[in-house]
Formats: C-alpha cells, sequence, structure tokens
C-alpha cells in the first residue's frame, strides 16, 4: 500500500509539471485558436505622457532622455515625465539639464517606493495615454507606432510591449534569462489572443489614464495592472512588434534578488485579489492567474515531492532509478552553473539548468518572506554594477 502511494505522488508531481511547463501553454495556445480575441486598429493621435521612474540613475537616466526625445511624435502632443523617487545621486540634476527640450521632473518627496511614485506621478501627467517606462530601457523611434493603433479599440485598457534581453557579456545568467523570456513571450501572445494578458513588462506598457487606479504601494505594478484593467470590463493586450531593449542581469545574485522581489509582491497581489483566482468570477482569466503564476510559483514545492519519492522507488524498477539519476544530474549541472558564473566563466550548457533553479529558489525563498509578512514598497534597482 506504501509503494502504490509513493507510486501516486510520483505520477501526480510529473503531471503537475507537465501541466505547468507544457500542459497549460497548450491549453491557452489552443483556446486563443478557437476563439481568438481580435483588436480593432485605426489611427489615433492622443496626447502620449512617456513615465520614467527612477530612483539614483545618474548612470543612465541621460541616456534613457536622448532615446526617449529620438521617439517620433508631435512634441504639442507628447510629455516626458521623469518621477525621481528621492533621488539622492545627479539623476534630478541630470533631467533638469533637458528642460529646453520640453522634459519634465517629477520629484516625489519621502522615498515611498515605485508604485507609490507611480500612482502620483499618474495623477500629475496630462497625456491620455501613459506610457510607463525605466531608465535603462531603450526604445524604437516608431515605439508608438506599434502601440497607439490599437487604443483604437475601446475594449482594450492596456498595451504592453515586448521585452528583449540582451546578453553583451554573454554570461550564464544572461542566457538563463533570454531563454526564460522566450518562453513567457509566447505564453503573453497567447494569453492576449484568449483572453487577456496577466501581467505586462514593467520597462514598456501603455494604459489609458481613465482607466489607471492608484496601487498600494507593495504592489507589482506591472503585474496587478493588468487585474485592474480587467476588473474595468477592459483587456490588456500584447504587441509584440512593440519591441524594447535592456540588459540582462550579470550576477546570480543580482538576479536572484530581483526575482524575489517581484514574486513576493505577485504573492501580494494575488493574495488580495484571491476573488480573481475563482474561474466563476473571472472566467478564463482566473485559470491564467491560477496556471501561469499560482502553479508556476508552487514548483519548488512539486520538485522536492518528486526528488523524494524518487529516492523511496528507486529500488523498485530500473525507470524509478532512471528518474532518480535525471533529477540528480541536472541538479549538479545547475550546480555546474554556479561554479561556471563564480569563477566568471561562461558556459552555455549548464546555462537553463542554473537559471530553472535559480527562479525556483527565488519562488521559495518569495513565498517565505512573503508567509512572515515582508513587504517590497520601496523600490530598489539593481545594477550590474552594484
Amino acid at each position: 500500500m506504501i509503494l502504490i502511494t509513493e507510486q501516486i505522488i510520483f505520477w501526480l508531481s510529473v503531471a503537475m509539471l507537465a501541466y505547468i511547463y507544457l500542459g497549460y501553454p497548450l491549453l491557452v495556445y489552443i483556446v486563443g485558436r478557437i476563439s481568438p480575441l481580435h483588436v480593432i486598429r485605426g489611427h489615433i493621435e492622443p496626447k502620449v505622457t512617456v513615465l520614467i521612474t527612477a530612483f539614483n540613475e545618474e548612470a543612465s537616466i541621460q541616456k534613457k532622455l536622448e532615446n526617449t526625445l529620438e521617439i517620433k511624435y508631435p512634441a504639442a502632443k507628447l510629455e516626458i515625465m521623469v518621477a525621481s523617487d528621492g533621488s539622492t545621486d545627479k539623476t534630478d540634476e541630470i533631467v533638469r539639464s533637458f528642460a529646453d527640450k520640453g522634459v519634465r521632473l517629477f520629484r516625489q518627496e519621502g522615498r515611498v517606493g515605485k508604485t507609490e511614485t507611480q500612482n502620483n506621478a499618474v495623477n500629475a501627467a496630462t497625456g491620455e495615454i501613459i506610457l510607463f517606462s525605466d531608465a535603462t530601457t531603450t526604445y524604437r523611434e516608431n515605439i508608438f507606432d506599434t502601440i497607439l493603433p490599437i487604443f483604437a479599440d475601446e475594449t482594450v485598457g492596456c498595451v504592453a510591449g515586448r521585452l528583449v534581453y540582451v546578453n553583451d557579456d554573454n554570461t550564464s545568467v544572461g542566457h538563463g534569462a533570454k531563454s526564460y523570456w522566450s518562453y513567457e513571450t509566447f505564453l503573453k501572445t497567447a494569453e492576449s489572443k484568449a483572453t487577456s494578458l496577466i501581467g505586462a513588462s514593467g520597462c514598456l506598457y501603455a494604459v489609458r489614464k481613465s482607466a489607471y487606479e492608484p496601487m498600494y504601494p507593495e504592489a507589482c505594478s506591472d503585474f496587478l495592472i493588468c487585474t485592474n484593467i480587467y476588473r474595468k470590463g477592459l483587456r490588456s493586450v500584447f504587441a509584440p512588434e512593440a519591441v524594447c531593449y535592456e540588459l540582462t542581469n550579470t550576477k546570480a545574485g543580482h538576479e536572484l534578488r530581483m526575482r524575489v522581489r517581484v514574486i513576493a509582491q505577485t504573492f501580494t497581489d494575488l493574495w488580495r485579489n484571491r476573488d480573481m483566482l475563482n474561474p466563476l468570477n473571472s472566467g478564463f482569466y482566473g485559470i491564467q492567474l491560477i496556471s501561469h503564476k499560482l502553479l508556476r510559483y508552487s514548483v519548488p514545492l512539486i520538485l522536492i515531492v518528486l526528488f523524494v519519492s524518487s529516492i523511496l522507488l528507486a529500488g523498485v524498477s530500473p525507470f524509478y532509478t532512471g528518474a532518480l539519476v535525471i533529477q540528480v544530474a541536472f541538479y549538479l549541472l545547475a550546480l555546474g552553473g554556479w561554479f561556471v558564473e563564480s569563477t566568471g566563466r561562461h558556459l552555455t550548457v549548464v546555462a537553463i539548468p542554473f537559471y530553472f533553479v535559480l527562479a525556483n529558489l527565488a519562488s521559495a525563498v518569495a513565498f517565505y518572506k512573503f508567509v512572515r509578512g515582508e513587504t517590497f514598497a520601496r523600490w530598489e534597482p539593481i545594477r550590474n554594477s552594484q
């Protein structure tokens, strides 16, 4: 009887992992193919605010503003605003030097965090459409040509662009992040067609100001925005042709810290909006939230259960012994990736196992912090020079 129980647990764990990484992507893709929600595009030219949220970004803000000023759009209908969250370096000084070019500084006193700074800056913005950006992200000059036409559809409240990671240093962390984001891009494309995005890339998404709702300070704003939009009866649409570029983290510690913060914030958002996890309330959107976020973040527990059950079953048959060997080999590759990364060398073959374990470690740590009641209202940008 004990042996049967162990086998059931083993196969349930395998089935859960298969659904999370293969079954759900296939499901959402099929739904989007069978009954796609189309977008009506048209020529519109609204007043737009490019809102760049920053904290101590003196190393990046000048290049970012120069890049933003290259965007092709009528100057009379474009507002460029930098929301500085109590920066203590030369960020504000650099921004003020662009005042004669129409760049506006919104100084947030008190160091309140990214989300609260965005809330207050949106309230002060004059654009009908607010495009949110990070200080280290670069855009193509035709970015509005790909985003604004989608807002001609009155059912659309948010449009998210596609983040392309650049791994100039050719690191294992960078390779892992690029592979992960390619997978996420596929999911975003399918979710957008099926129902609505459940999250945007924080470095490039635009929202109707009339649909923007202030969020609590500890929210992961680029995740929660899509749920808030959906509650209003509007959609969040993915525009893969709207591309932005950002350098990957090059150090495992930096990537881990970033992912722990984001996932812990997302746990808070899921808990505060747990009614949306019920498909009876939110339809297929609820299935997306459960599958893409809740189940994905439960993978560390599933992996532990699978590994323990494999150990207990290893002597039963060659199959279970092989399953255990494969898992051990995978984790040894991940450990090798950590060692290679720590020595400053690069080995692509270990990048995916290494990043997979790192991402799931972040989920486990983030859940622990969430349960302890830790919040991440203050925004601490992580840069490779740190």
